[in-house]
């Protein structure tokens, strides 16, 4: 088909040289589509649609047209449809449910080229439903021996991109078997290609794929030390050196080898790798090849970290890289030397280059800069601590603005973590707060705080620093805070010196409060009201700025100084007294400032193998991850049971399956608007604990996330799924405290008729401010009223070693039996048949009840339909009822569900009438529905 009219058009839109006669042009064209969309000209058509698209404008017609091209078996048209719908539909547009029947068509096809086409539009655009739909197809072609090479390489990063999107959709445990065999592939493409999706399934399951290490090792001889491989895959005299770095990238996963054969194997092809580095070429690819394995084979090493010779040989050349002329080398050298770091027990072979590695916070490129911040933060001890923050604060203001924050916050950290006197903390992080100003977070100088209001020793000493930072020409917002907070706290113990009586000190604070911010006024003015109570000498000037301020337009500013008022000036003091009482050492706890960085390194595609901080953050690191395994090998069927739970809902499920997508949950960011839990347990009749609700448990009952429970010390979040007679929770477990919570142990207790099983159990420790997930798999066998719990014990860790009273919490899962009930599609005209076939044998259950406001029809239709009720419309003669249809699922059968919902404006009463094909079910169904109607007002 000739595409000269395409040709003719995009000549048109060059020749527009402003803006209004484009638009004319495009607007002419798209009217000509609309008049003219002919099946012969149906490809060009779409097009031009597409050309406009990528100019900028936007395309509401010709969508559905370019989803029929797919269907074409011709593969130009096929392959513009394919074009078109990965660039105007997203993942969540109505018509990606019409290309997946073309797609599974194309993925079985004969035909290669349709096979790619369709693996890129999966790649490009699948979303959960693509996922859930085509991921065993694709799978299928990964591991077809009918397949090409091509096609297999297109195959594995089309699943890799599925499994980064959904990776609880895929049965990634089923397919080790069957995916990791691909490694032995003759064609090193497709192996480079299965390598990047078996890292990726290897970092979430580590045991299932761990055969992929004798694979990894035999390819990486094969490549390295046989000299076996074929020509077209030498890249500047290097064999395959992409598939070398993701070989060597893969084994950092995992720890050396026990077989003895293997580890000598490994062992010998990294010293070949370090041995044929040692001279660098000239050519710059050759170069960058080179780099690139050698890297990687470093960062192996010192993941290994048992051969002191490779480590030393490891040192030899980083050292020789920070001092490289090229940017690129120097970047790398100091990333590297920074996972050394984190590696080493003797850091004496990286502090041989420690001014060198100072001076990289002056290289021209900011990236280096960064790099060179992160090894010196790595490498600090208490030996070299003061040297290193010493330099950090003189470049300090020099520093880039964006890597300026990250800076003040290691600063802060090291000087806290190494200080061998607490005056030198004070001094540093007084100056920090001088230098750094705005770039100082909050958690800075709370610690400060937190540390001299604990150290008797240091606070005479911490007023005298702070009052003269006070005095110097330029005071920060931060450092005027602390020196309020220390003075009216600590300002008598240096008020008979020269210099610092009540009167200075009240002065110095003073002349910086005009030009403070509002919040910084406010805790001022607190402030003069510990000095009243501490030194009555100053009483009238600090009475007079209350009175002043006592008509400030600020309501909070107002109010403090009307109350500060009235309290200073009343008869006695004993009021002042008992406000302004000194504030109690605050509890020991530990920083929360190295969370606050540790947020700031986010995995993007592979985890990260080591974390910037040093030997004891990476010890952390380890510790974690085989928390991470043991989670993983609890959870192996996992996987199995999302596949078999998709199944029974597609085989038994009348109407669309309702899903809560079950991820991971960041409860601090997602849910902390929810309200707080109203307890953990009741004492029943027997004296037993009664499971109680807490405060989220009704609003969970019609949504798919939420908060639970939650107090000072814990937050329970709730994320499910149900399919048919089977539900998921995954109940997310986050530690509000600064401490450890020790002995931690959830139990699931079943009822009647419900079947809790535990998929994957919490760690017995939760860190402070992290998250833990607990996943439980549910079975309904049959009518229940009263819901599962679980019983959550832990004990509250101090920093000292000891453990505070153990905590035991009991409390209902939102668990009901509407949670089973699946819609059911039925014409209008068949309900109020089947309704009165189901009114004998005592099958209805009904109920009157008072609404406590006005009548609203769209929270009750809202409430209906979560219920997993379809609502029909029409059905019922009176528009203001509610008729609603479904099909409620057990293991042993389905029971058909008939409501009926008819509210009284006039008398604000609701009745409510329940008809169900097994009667055992009738009275269960219409309670909980009365109840969530009853929770619509409140």
């Amino acid at each position: 088909m000739s595409m000269r009219g395409l040709t003719v058009f995009i000549a048109d839109l060059r020749k527009c040289r402003i803006h209004e006669l484009e638009e004319k042009r495009i607007n002419k064209e798209m009217a000509n589509i609309r008049a003219q969309f002919k099946r012969y000209q149906k490809k060009k058509y779409v097009c031009k649609l597409l050309y406009m698209y990528i100019l900028g404008w936007d395309i509401d017609f010709g969508h559905a047209e370019a989803v029929s091209l797919i269907s074409s078996d011709k593969f130009s048209e096929k392959q513009m449809g394919y074009l078109a719908i990965t660039l105007l539909l997203t993942e969540n547009s109505e018509l990606i449910r019409l290309v997946i029947n073309s797609l599974r068509k194309d993925l079985d096809s004969q035909n290669e080229l349709f096979n790619c086409l369709a693996l890129h539009a999966i790649a490009n655009t699948g979303g959960r439903e693509m996922a859930e739909t085509l991921a065993r197809e694709v799978q299928k072609l990964l591991i077809s021996p009918m397949s090409k090479g091509f096609v297999k390489k297109k195959a594995a990063l089309c699943l890799l991109r599925l499994f980064r999107k959904h990776s609880d959709v895929l049965p990634a445990v089923e397919w080790a078997e069957r995916i990791l065999p691909i490694m032995d592939d003759p064609d090193v493409g497709v192996v480079t290609s299965a390598a990047s999706l078996i890292t990726a399934l290897a970092q979430q399951y580590p045991q299932q794929y761990a055969m992929c290490v004798p694979k990894a090792i035999r390819k990486l001889q094969w490549l390295v030390m046989e000299s076996n491989f074929p020509s077209d895959y030498i890249y500047y005299k290097v064999p395959a050196p992409w598939l070398q770095v993701k070989l060597l990238r893969l084994l950092q996963y995992y720890p050396i080898p026990d077989d003895e054969a293997l580890r000598q194997r490994i062992l010998d092809i990294l010293h070949c790798i370090i041995q044929n580095s040692r001279e660098i070429p000239r050519n710059v690819q050759h170069a960058n090849a080179l780099h690139a394995i050698l890297f990687e084979t470093i960062n192996l090493v010192i993941h290994f970290g048992c051969e002191p010779d490779l480590l030393a040989q490891a040192a030899a050349l980083l050292g020789r890289f920070i001092a490289s002329k090229e940017t690129n080398v120097r970047y790398l050298g100091l990333e590297t030397m920074a996972h050394l770091a984190g590696a080493l027990d003797n850091p004496e072979p990286i502090r041989r280059h420690q001014e060198l590695i100072l001076a990289s916070l002056r290289d021209r490129d900011v990236s280096v800069r960064r790099r060179g911040l992160d090894l010196l933060y790595s490498m600090c001890d208490v030996s070299n601590s003061r040297a290193i923050v010493r330099e950090l604060l003189r470049y300090l203001p020099m520093a880039d603005f964006a890597l300026r924050e990250e800076m003040v916050l290691k600063i802060a950290i090291l000087t806290e973590k190494f200080a061998t006197e607490y005056q030198w903390y004070v001094d540093t992080i007084i100056k920090l707060l001088s230098t750094a100003g705005d770039q100082v977070g909050e958690e800075i100088w709370h610690r400060l705080i937190q540390i001299v209001l604990g150290n008797e020793g240091l606070q005479e000493y911490a007023a005298r620093v702070v009052l003269s930072g006070l005095r110097a020409p330029h005071c920060p917002e931060n450092a005027l805070k602390v020196g309020a907070y220390v003075l009216g706290e600590f300002g008598h113990l240096i008020a008979n010196e020269p210099g610092c009586s009540p009167m200075d000190q009240f002065k110095s604070l003073h002349a910086r409060f005009s030009t403070a911010p509002l919040a910084t006024k406010v805790m001022l003015l607190t402030t003069y009201l510990k000095f009243v109570n501490l030194f009555p000498e100053i009483k009238e000037p600090c009475l007079r700025v209350f009175e002043r301020y006592r008509y400030a337009l600020d309501v909070e500013l107002q109010q403090r100084a009307c109350e500060y008022y009235h309290i200073v000036n009343r008869d006695t003091d004993e009021l002042l007294q008992t406000v302004c009482e000194e504030m109690p050492p605050y509890p020991a706890r530990e920083s929360s400032l190295v969370s606050r960085l540790q947020r700031q390194y986010l995995d993007t595609e592979d985890k990260r193998t080591w974390v910037v901080g040093g030997k004891e953050a990476n010890l952390e690191l380890k510790s974690q991850d085989a928390h991470s395994a043991q989670a993983h090998a609890l959870a192996a069927g996992t996987a199995i049971t999302n596949a078999t739970l998709a199944a029974a809902a597609q085989a038994s499920a009348p109407g669309p399956a309702r899903t809560a997508e079950v991820n991971l949950l960041n409860l601090d960011e997602d849910l902390s608007h929810l309200n707080p839990g109203e307890g953990g347990s009741v004492t029943g009749p027997d004296g037993a604990p009664e499971p109680v609700r807490g405060a989220g448990h009704v609003k969970l009952l019609t949504a798919g996330q939420g908060v639970l429970y939650e107090d000072d010390t814990i937050q329970l979040g709730v994320k499910s799924e149900y399919h048919g007679y089977q539900g998921r929770l995954v109940i997310y477990t986050g530690n509000q405290t600064g401490d450890v919570l020790t002995s931690f142990a959830i139990t699931v207790h079943g009822v009647p008729h419900v079947k809790a099983t535990t998929v994957q159990a919490a760690p017995t420790l939760i860190q402070p401010f992290a998250q833990a997930p607990y996943l439980v798999n549910l079975e309904c066998h049959g009518a229940f009223d009263v819901p599962p719990h679980i019983h959550v014990t832990f004990g509250k860790g101090g920093t000292s070693g000891s453990t505070a009273a153990p905590v035991s919490l009991h409390i209902q899962l939102p668990v009901s039996i509407a949670k089973f009930i699946e819609p059911f599609s039925m014409a209008a005209t068949d309900f109020f048949q089947r309704w009165r076939q189901l009114s004998v044998n005592k099958r209805e259950s009904q109920a009157v009840f008072s609404a406590r406001e006005p009548f609203q029809p769209e929270p009750v239709r809202a409430l209906l339909r979560s219920t997993g009720l379809a609502l029909l419309t029409d059905a019922d003669p009176n528009p203001n009822n509610f008729v609603g249809v479904g099909i409620l699922v057990t293991t042993s059968e389905k029971v058909g569900c008939l409501l009926r919902l008819e509210p009284s404006k006039e008398h604000q009463m609701y009745r409510i009438t329940v008809r169900t094909t097994n009667e055992n079910f009738s009275e269960i169904l219409r309670h909980h529905v009365e109840d969530m109607v009853n929770q619509i007002e409140g």
